[in-house]
């Protein structure tokens, strides 16, 4: 974060200490891509609450107004639903299929490569 490349949100509800989430911008470049990958967590309990859209909402708005980015990056294992409808909401658009993108618990895993352009250039 120090450097500048990473910034990682906190979430909470109104009123309670207990962090129920998190919501991470990663890989952060500037330059001529001016763009990031998002990533983001919720505890079980508070999932299909609406908490995690309003957190990506408020963090995206962040990393386009105030830290200038062009593009945000969000990627999805296949049958992970949840994200999928929470970036279709959000208005991220479906770039790409990557095999074998990530290493999680020891398997390769597919992903759905998604995006979301600044609306404001």
């Amino acid at each position: 974060m120090e450097a500048g490349t990473a910034l990682q949100l906190a979430v909470f509800t109104a009123g309670s200490p207990e962090m129920i989430g998190i919501c991470h911008f990663n890989n952060i470049v500037r330059g001529v891509f001016l763009a990031c990958h998002l990533g983001y967590a919720i505890a079980g309990k508070h999932e299909g609450k609406g908490y995690m859209l309003e957190a990506v909402q408020a963090g995206i708005a962040h990393m386009f107004a105030q830290a200038g980015l062009h593009r945000v990056m969000a990627n999805h294992v296949p049958g992970n639903t949840r994200s999928a409808r929470l970036l279709q909401k959000l208005g991220f658009e479906r770039e790409g299929y990557a095999r074998a993108y990530l290493k999680i618990n020891g398997q390769w895993q597919d992903h759905i490569l998604n995006a979301l352009i600044n609306p404001e250039g």
